[in-house]
């Protein structure tokens, strides 16, 4: 083959006014003044990409606040211990968050903190002599929580919640299953059995772990029925709760609710495939909005949360 010389003399060129630009100047962060307020740290940010993302997630929550609707979190386990409850609780007492949904671990994590105000073991040194989660306690209580939940056609949240108000829980205060029953507002606990340190107590009850989730399951979907103009924030769980709202929303949908318009995020440490395509894209694609915002849930959640309340104020 041959391969003659190009012309580099004949390349076509135009003028840079003339080009469409990404980046403009009143995008450009600000640089930090000491003493200055929150909020203008906030404006201080680059209104580029993430930015961006962020600022519309905040508006989208504050507006859904102000507005009635739904602000749903759902989470695993790992925003809890990163001690993010306070956060979360504090919101929920302003009336911010009203619906929270939890993974099987995520409730354990914050029974343990309502019942001795700690949590979280280190799992392979209990794994090297077969000691990992036979905590007698945690399995024993919640065990007994969910079964008696069970018997008053209770879900997985509320029975456990009630438990922590009724029991000897000396730090009850830290609990977000507790204040789902003080504030009334629906926690729900989507279990997948034989993931949890309780099922391997040997008080557990498969037929009442089923039951339990399921009743939590259906409590779920009545609240993403009423989706329409809310939001929707998973928080660091990357199989569990996105499947599980993909079927809630479908159910939703499937009785005739309307709920096409409304603001999805992910916030996590790395990018994964459900949360992508069952929180972000898939379930907005009628006309809502869905964000993915990388970062670690103990910097992305209080910075989230303190710049909704910004926006309220």
């Amino acid at each position: 083959m041959n391969f003659p010389p190009l012309d580099f003399g004949r390349i076509r060129t135009y003028p840079l006014r003339e080009r469409d630009n990404k980046v403009h100047r009143d995008e450009l962060a600000s640089p930090w003044q000491p003493g200055a307020t929150f909020a203008a740290f906030l404006e201080s940010l680059p209104r580029i990409l993430i930015g961006n993302d962020f600022r519309a997630l905040v508006t989208a929550t504050a507006d859904a606040v102000r507005n009635h609707r739904p602000v749903l979190v759902m989470m695993g386990a790992h925003p809890i211990k990163c001690g993010l409850n306070p956060i979360l609780l504090d919101l929920i007492r302003r009336g911010v968050i009203n619906s929270l949904a939890f993974n099987g671990a995520g409730a354990i994590h914050d029974f343990e903190l309502a019942l001795i105000g700690a949590t979280s073991e280190d799992v392979q040194h209990g794994l090297n002599d077969g000691s990992f989660g036979m905590i007698d306690e945690t399995g024993r209580l919640m065990n007994a929580a969910l079964a008696d939940g069970v018997a008053q056609g209770i879900g997985a949240g509320r029975a456990l919640g009630e438990a922590i108000v009724k029991g000897i829980f000396p730090c009850k205060q830290l609990s977000l299953l507790h204040a789902g029953v003080t504030s009334n507002i629906p926690v729900t606990v989507h279990i997948a059995i034989g993931t949890d340190i309780i099922h391997q107590h040997p008080t557990t009850d498969g037929a009442v772990l089923g039951e339990a989730s399921h009743l939590d399951f259906q409590t779920l979907a009545a609240v993403i029925a009423q989706l329409e103009g809310g939001v929707v924030l998973n928080i660091g769980s990357a199989v569990i709760m996105p499947e599980v709202f993909l079927k809630a929303l479908t159910i939703a949908r499937n009785l005739g609710h309307t709920v096409d318009h409304f603001t999805t995020a992910t916030f996590d440490m790395n990018r994964h495939y459900r949360p992508l395509e069952n929180i972000v894209r898939r379930p907005t694609a009628k006309g809502g909005q869905g964000y993915y915002i990388i970062g670690h849930h103990e910097l992305l959640v209080p910075l989230w949360a303190a710049a909704v309340l910004e926006e309220l104020k």
